[in-house]
């Protein structure tokens, strides 16, 4: 059915998906913050630890489902979750764990976006002239460099990575595949920060999370992002010889 012939009840059906996430993530904000935090990671540690032991596989499947309802939901506590994966599971295969569940949740805030909005978006700036299409026609023309390069770039925050491609008509199975890629090297550097929690618990003090900003570690991650630009630099230049 078209944009033109839908009816009201079709709209709102298309919009439920993104009213439910909407409210739960409202609720999430308003009552969680305390459950989801790094306070209640240090005061049930020991819970957590002897039920990993007595249950590895059941673990990872609750952790993953865990981390897959935060992202999806936009719930807080998405940097507690990737820390309590490298406390659980050490470095590897807690960053694996991490980045399938996040790349799961984004899937399904994703697939929400797209089915409530983006499909009709997307056509609207196709069929629309002037600056909105060229912007539309500039992300179509560099998706890959694009998605690859707003996972990367630390300042970008995680929620509109994932709404603003199904806005815009990227393709599911690119957006799957630049989100897992993409946030490899952030997930990495937070897993073995949580790997490290034991003696930090130990000490009474607070993990570091600003060592994403620290130059060792920053430096190849925008050494990473300027890859990714690397091809629209590069179209941009061609084009303008071109003119």
């Amino acid at each position: 059915m078209s944009d033109m012939t839908e009816t009201p009840k079709s709209a709102r059906t298309r919009l439920l998906p993104l009213a439910v996430i909407a409210v739960v993530a409202v609720a999430g904000a308003l009552t969680l913050r305390d459950v989801l935090s790094f306070e209640a990671l240090r005061e049930n540690r020991e819970a957590l630890l002897a039920f990993r032991d007595a249950n590895y596989a059941g673990t990872v499947a609750a952790f993953i489902l865990a981390y897959v309802a935060i992202v999806a939901f936009s719930l807080p506590g998405a940097t507690v979750a990737t820390l309590t994966g490298g406390f659980l599971f050490a470095t590897f295969p807690g960053a694996l764990y991490n980045i399938t569940g996040a790349t799961i949740g984004a899937v399904a805030i994703f697939l929400a976006a797209r089915w409530g909005l983006g499909e009709r978006l997307a056509a609207r700036m196709e069929a629309s002239d002037g600056m909105v299409k060229r912007i539309k026609d500039g992300i179509d023309e560099n998706q890959w460099s694009m998605l690859f390069l707003i996972r990367l770039v630390p300042a970008v925050p995680f929620f509109v990575a994932n709404l603003v491609p199904a806005f815009v008509g990227v393709p599911l199975w690119r957006f799957a595949v630049t989100t897992f890629l993409g946030i490899i090297p952030g997930a990495v550097v937070y897993t073995s920060v949580g790997a490290g929690l034991g003696a930090v618990f130990e000490r009474g003090e607070t993990p570091d999370l600003g060592i994403l900003f620290e130059p060792h570690v920053l430096g190849p991650i925008l050494g990473l992002c300027a890859l990714s630009a690397l091809p629209i630099v590069l179209k941009a230049v061609r084009g303008r010889k071109g003119v």
